[in-house]
């Protein structure tokens, strides 16, 4: 069986039918890499870069394209090593690595589908018959009842686990307009995270896994990225309130910060959703910036180099807990990754999610009492209909990006 063709689909629909993370995100983009071959079988995967900046994938994909036509997926490390080296200049980071991302897990999903094989066994097999997850939910939407509406919601889907976002996410129903209270003062941050947590807590109790997104990497506003000081005193004050883990509390240009965070508090500290590639990700483990880290396998470089940066991980005895924000393929590309690595602690779920997740994953997804059952269809477990692609036509713009002074996100 050999490569015939590589075609990139794009993608804009429903963000998500979760009704809470719908008052910051109505719609979202998605870029998705089919492989076509001499058989009825397609391979395809997904980059999570088609989230923020889909039009220009499509170029990137046919710039790598003659690299894979005519050849087989029996050495797709080989491929990958191609495509890298005749892009060196602009692959070694950034989109160039995002894109092969989604490139290498059509590769595997196409081998996969050939052996009859999920995923997970090309990558060494399964390493847990299950894995505790959690419902990722975005901002913490306010008033405080409204965030407690929103725990309760989770909750009722069968998760056990819960993410929240730092600051307070207000959004008026009548005008539409969103804003969003946070404060780099040490006084005031600690403050804003403390009483939301104590509130979590009396109301909830004490055995529903909880987490924070501090979302510091993604924030427009400079006079709310907290700086080291800020971050330690916010951990002072979740130390007593059990967190599994405190995702991104410094911006990812301070590794240094990252380091002296983790080793001034008990609180686990998480991150990584935005470093791509072995390279990138060996500088933060070996300064130990995270206590838990957050590859995602849409965007990281592909799920070798994936498996790769969680075995670093596990040599220094540290866990990793998988990012996942993009649509379905990126969603079951994380799921099998996640179920490779022997150092995984927990798997991140977007809950209630819309139909670029629904109608691609179709059943593959099974999660029971709060935990992801291991997936068993061959490749992936994921389809790309002809209906699904007629529903959902692109739209130009339709990435996600933070609004500047120019340049504004209106949904």
């Amino acid at each position: 069986m050999k490569i015939t063709d590589v075609k990139t689909v794009l993608l804009t629909g429903p963000c998500t039918n979760d009704p809470f993370l719908s008052e910051a995100r109505k719609r979202r983009s998605a870029a998705f890499i089919e492989i076509h071959t001499d058989t009825e079988l397609i391979g395809l995967g997904e980059t999570y870069t088609g989230y923020f900046i889909p039009e220009v994938i499509p170029e990137i994909v046919d710039f790598f394209k003659p690299i894979l036509v005519g050849n087989t997926v029996d050495t797709i490390e080989l491929l990958w090593n191609r495509m890298f080296q005749c892009g060196n200049f602009w692959c070694r980071n950034g989109m160039g690595l995002q894109v092969l991302t989604g490139i290498e897990a059509a590769l595997y999903d196409l081998k996969g589908k050939m052996a009859g094989l999920p995923v997970h066994e090309l990558l060494g097999g399964k390493k847990h018959d299950s894995l505790l997850c959690y419902a990722t939910g975005g901002p913490s939407n306010y008033p405080i009842d409204k965030l407690f509406q929103k725990v309760e919601y989770y909750l009722s889907l069968g998760f056990h686990g819960v993410k929240i976002g730092a600051g307070e996410f207000y959004r008026d129903d009548q005008t539409g307009l969103r804003w969003s209270v946070s404060s780099n003062s040490p006084a005031k941050a600690a403050d804003i995270e403390g009483r939301k947590l104590k509130a979590i807590r009396d109301r909830f109790g004490k055995d529903i896994l909880l987490m924070i997104d501090g979302h510091m990497g993604n924030r427009s506003e400079t006079d709310q990225v907290w700086t080291l000081e800020t971050a330690q005193a916010v951990m002072k004050v979740c130390e007593e309130y059990n967190l599994f883990f405190f995702e991104e509390p410094l911006h990812y240009n301070d590794p240094w910060g990252y380091s002296r965070l983790c080793q001034s508090t008990s609180v686990p500290i998480a991150g990584g959703e935005c470093l791509a590639g072995v390279a990138e990700w060996q500088l933060y483990i070996e300064k130990g910036c995270f206590d838990m880290g957050q590859p995602d396998a849409s965007y990281v470089g592909g799920l070798d180099q994936f498996m790769k940066i969680a075995r670093l991980f596990e040599q220094q005895n540290r866990t990793i807990a998988t990012h996942s924000w993009s649509a379905g393929g990126g969603f079951m590309q994380n799921i099998h990754a996640a179920f490779a690595c022997k150092n995984t602690a927990i798997v991140e779920i977007a809950p209630a999610y819309g139909p670029l997740h629904s109608e691609i994953i179709g059943d593959s997804f099974i999660m029971e009492n709060g935990r992801v059952l291991c997936p068993e269809k061959p490749g992936l477990g994921i389809t790309l209909s002809d209906q699904t692609k007629a529903k959902y036509p692109f739209i130009r713009g339709s990435g996600e990006f933070n609004s500047v002074p120019g340049k504004i996100l209106t949904d």
